[in-house]
C-alpha cells in the first residue's frame, strides 16, 4: 500500500525481519557488529555501505525508531539521542560555530535557556530572545551572524502557540535555519516540516513514550543537516540505547490513540476550569480565550495534553495547591498516561529571576498540568478539591 495513514505507518513501519521471521522486531542488545572480511569493514567505515558497525553509531532498533519518526514527521532523515536535551544540544552544537548568533523564543524549557545563557557564551555563540506572542519582532533581532531561528510551539510552560507559517517565511527570507521543538504537539497533532521547518526535535521521553518509562530524543529534518548532527553525535556519544529505542518504537503504535484521549480530557478540563474564582486565567490552545486560538486551529489537529492556570495568591498558593493534590502526582515529567502537576516557579524555572519568569508568562502562581488518560471526571475532581 502506498500513502498509508499516520496510524498505519506508526504500526506497520518496521525493521527488516531476521531469518527467524519474527512478528515483532527483536532487541539487538549488542555493542558492536561483525564483518566477514576486512574489505567489508573498510567499506562500512568509508560510508560505502549501510552495514552496522557499532551501536554508538547506529543499531537496528534505533534505526527503526528514527525511520518511523521520519515517516510521521514527513522528514528526509533523522538521528536519535539519549534524551531530549541531548537532541537539542547536539543539534545546536553541530550546526553552530564560534561567532554565530541564535534567535529563540523566550519561552523555552529551562535547560534550553541555560544552554543559551550559560554555556554558549563560553564558545562565543550569542542569542537574542523574541516574545512568543510577537513573532513579527524576529526581523528586528536578525544580524549578519544570525544562523538559527529556534522555537517551541506550544511553548513550555506558557502554552503559547507560534505561527509556523509566519516564522518559516521570516527564516527563508533571511536565510536562517528554522529549528522547532515539537515535543508538546507530537507529529500526530503538528508537523512543522510541512510549514518549512528545517529541523524538528523531540524529547521522546514525553509523549512518544507516553508512559514514563525511558529517556530518549530524536532529531529529524533535511538530510544534509541531519548528517552533520549525526556525525557530531557519533563522535561525542549521546547515543540512544537499543532497549529504549525498542520501547519508543513500540510506543509509537499507540501515539494517535493516546493523543486523542489527552486532547479530549485536556479540553474538557480547561473548559470546566475557566472562570473559577480561585484562578487568574486558564490557558489551553483550543480554548477560544487563548490569544493564539486561530493559529492553533490552523496548524494543530488537537490542542495537546498540557494546560496551565494561574492561582490567585501567587507563589504560596501554587505550592499549597500542589500539596493538596491526591490522585494527581507532582513530577517534572509530562506526557504520561498519568496526570502530572508542576509548579514552575518553585521547580523547573526556579533559577530564573522573577522578572525573567514574568517575561515569559510564568507567574508565581502558575501551575502546569499534564493531563493523563484517566477518567476526566476523576482528574477534574482532584483539581477542584485542591483549588477549594
Amino acid at each position: 500500500m502506498k500513502d498509508k495513514s499516520f496510524e498505519s505507518q506508526a504500526i506497520r513501519a518496521q525493521a527488516e525481519r531476521s531469518h527467524n521471521n519474527e512478528h515483532s522486531v527483536p532487541l539487538y542488545l549488542t555493542s558492536s557488529f561483525i564483518f566477514d572480511t576486512a574489505e567489508e569493514m573498510r567499506a562500512a567505515f568509508a560510508d560505502e555501505s549501510e552495514a552496522f558497525i557499532y551501536s554508538r553509531y547506529t543499531n537496528p532498533n534505533t534505526d527503526e525508531f528514527v525511520n518511523k519518526m521520519c515517516l510521521l514527521e514527513g522528514a528526509e532523515a533523522g538521528v536519535s539521542s539519549a534524551s531530549g536535551m541531548a537532541a537539542i544540544y547536539t543539534t545546536l552544537a553541530a550546526l553552530l560555530s564560534s561567532g554565530d548568533h541564535v534567535i529563540s523564543c523566550s519561552s523555552v524549557f529551562g535547560a534550553t535557556h541555560t544552554i543559551f545563557t550559560k554555556y554558549f557564551p563560553k564558545w562565543n555563540i550569542n542569542h537574542s530572545y523574541f516574545n512568543a506572542s510577537e513573532p513579527e519582532s524576529i526581523t528586528s533581532l536578525i544580524t549578519p551572524q544570525t544562523k538559527i531561528l529556534y522555537l517551541e510551539t506550544p511553548t513550555n510552560p506558557a502554552i503559547e502557540v507560534i505561527d509556523l507559517e509566519l516564522v518559516s517565511k521570516i527564516a527563508k527570507e533571511n536565510n536562517l535555519l528554522l529549528v522547532v521543538d515539537n515535543c508538546f504537539a507530537t507529529p500526530y497533532l503538528q508537523q512543522p516540516v510541512k510549514y518549512g521547518a528545517d529541523i524538528v526535535i523531540h524529547s521522546a521521553t514525553k509523549y512518544i513514550d507516553g508512559q514514563g518509562r525511558v529517556l530518549g530524543g530524536v532529531v529529524v529534518g533535511k538530510k544534509e543537516l541531519v548528517k552533520e548532527i549525526y556525525l557530531f553525535g557519533r563522535i561525542t556519544g549521546p547515543s540512544l540505547s537499543p532497549f529504549n529505542a525498542w520501547v519508543l518504537s513500540k510506543s509509537l503504535e499507540t501515539l494517535s490513540l493516546r493523543m486523542e484521549r489527552h486532547c479530549e480530557n485536556a479540553l474538557y478540563i480547561a473548559e470546566k476550569l475557566e472562570g473559577h474564582t480561585a484562578l487568574e486565567f486558564v490557558k489551553y490552545p483550543f480554548l477560544k480565550s487563548h490569544p493564539n486560538y486561530d493559529v492553533a486551529k490552523k496548524q494543530m489537529k488537537g490542542g495537546g495534553g498540557i494546560l496551565t492556570f494561574s492561582l490567585k495568591g501567587g507563589y504560596e498558593s501554587g505550592k499549597l495547591f500542589m500539596d493538596k493534590l491526591q490522585m494527581i502526582k507532582i513530577s517534572p515529567n509530562l506526557g504520561d498516561t498519568r496526570t502530572i502537576a508542576t509548579h514552575p516557579a518553585s521547580s523547573t524555572h526556579c533559577k530564573l529571576s522573577i522578572e525573567e519568569r514574568n517575561g515569559v508568562g510564568i507567574t508565581d502562581g502558575l501551575i502546569r498540568i499534564s493531563i493523563g488518560l484517566e477518567n476526566k471526571e476523576d482528574i477534574l475532581k482532584d483539581i477542584f478539591q485542591a483549588l477549594n
